[in-house]
């Protein structure tokens, strides 16, 4: 390992331990002044419990105004390797699916243009390059095209939308997540790339409820996969399960099923399809006898956030169920309707959820021209005075 320029004893401590250790791995790459200087700044900010870092500025690639976002520290005299250590966001292929050819690319791209770290993703689920100069921001920019990559989303823009792995490795996947989140990718290039919004609008394709995209903490707009029908019953499976002593079919599935629609009677299993809520438990708990029914689309949920300092939300249902199919013309037509309210509307800095939140759920379905239904209630309602329109 490449001798350390600066002492480095509190950041040492992170490299103790079973866990993997982020201090370990930017060590390996410590032959560059870049990543020496960045452990040094690291150990300041342990030592004195503050940041030195700052961010912003216009920085980025010609026609772009998203993708790239500025990185300075304000100890540039003591650490010049970091005094600009930029921050580049990839856009990733749909479920994150890479040949090793395409990483080695990506790879020796970020060793020839930075420092040589990655973040294998972002929250978003962009691929991160970390710390880079503002001269080398065009050639990383080139390389990457000449790759077949692109640039993701930062700043208040449609950020880059991210999916589950899909039909290509799950069997409860109740829509095609990876063709409809590469044509959302597709259709709204310029969204993406040029930030014109109030503030980030993030979509996130989830195909189950299962939601392995944290879709509905995190998305303002979320699309779940479920289906409309009966969930499929395969009875001897279901025995098989019962008689195997590994699971106890009263406890473990008809229990905690959160709307008591299950009966087992110890010979079949019994399912109130109107009152499930498609939450997927039992499947997960009997994955070769139960199945997601065979009618299946997707619900819209609309409004999450997770700020550490202002608060989370959990998106709510929108639509209950849409068929997801190309050429998509449902989604892009509602997108569309919430784009040109909230984008004429919303404040600085104002998320959807909470441009909803500010407005009122009622004004904002009139002014986009949907209907409320009673699934767009996210909880009990404590107002007792209820206004009809005449």
């Amino acid at each position: 390992m490449t001798e350390l320029k600066h002492q480095t004893p509190l950041i040492d401590e992170l490299e103790k331990g079973p866990w993997p250790s982020f201090v370990k791995e930017i060590k390996k790459s410590a032959k560059s002044a870049a990543v020496q200087d960045l452990l040094g700044v690291l150990e300041r900010s342990y030592e004195e419990k503050r940041g030195h870092w700052k961010h912003g500025g216009i920085v980025g690639v010609h026609g772009y105004g998203g993708g790239v976002i500025g990185r300075y520290t304000d100890l540039a005299d003591e650490f010049p390797g970091v005094a600009e250590f930029h921050t580049m966001r990839i856009n990733q292929p749909s479920g994150w699916f890479y040949t090793s050819k395409a990483l080695r690319t990506l790879s020796d791209i970020w060793e020839k243009h930075g420092s040589g770290l990655t973040n294998m993703h972002g929250s978003t689920g962009d691929i991160v390059f970390l710390g880079t100069t503002t001269p080398e921001l065009e050639p990383t920019f080139k390389d990457l095209t000449d790759a077949g990559f692109d640039l993701g989303g930062s700043g208040s823009d449609m950020r880059t939308p991210s999916c589950c792995c899909g039909p290509a490795r799950c069997e409860w996947a109740c829509y095609d997540t990876l063709n409809f989140v590469y044509d959302m990718t597709q259709t709204y290039q310029d969204e993406l790339h040029r930030p014109a919004f109030p503030y980030k609008f993030k979509i996130k394709a989830a195909g189950c409820a299962n939601d392995c995209v944290a879709a509905i903490a995190r998305a303002d707009m979320s699309v779940i996969g479920t289906w409309r029908d009966n969930i499929q019953i395969d009875q001897p499976a279901v025995k098989e399960y019962a008689e195997s002593g590994k699971l106890d079919l009263q406890k473990d599935v008809c229990d905690r099923c959160p709307t008591k629609c299950m009966s087992w009677n110890g010979k079949a299993l019994s399912i109130d399809n109107s009152n499930c809520v498609k939450c997927m438990h039992c499947i997960n708990a009997m994955p070769k006898a139960l199945s997601p029914g065979k009618d299946r689309g997707a619900t819209i949920l609309i409004g999450a956030k997770a700020p550490i300092i202002g608060g989370a939300l959990l998106s709510s249902v929108f639509v209950p169920f849409i068929k997801v199919e190309p050429p998509y013309d449902d989604f892009k037509e509602l997108i569309a309707a919430i784009w040109d309210l909230w984008a004429e509307n919303g404040k600085n800095r104002e998320r959807v959820g909470e441009f909803i939140q500010r407005i009122g759920l009622g004004n904002f379905l009139e002014q986009i021209g949907l209907e409320p239904i009673p699934e767009m209630i996210s909880h009990p309602r404590a107002n007792p005075y209820i206004f009809y329109e005449a």
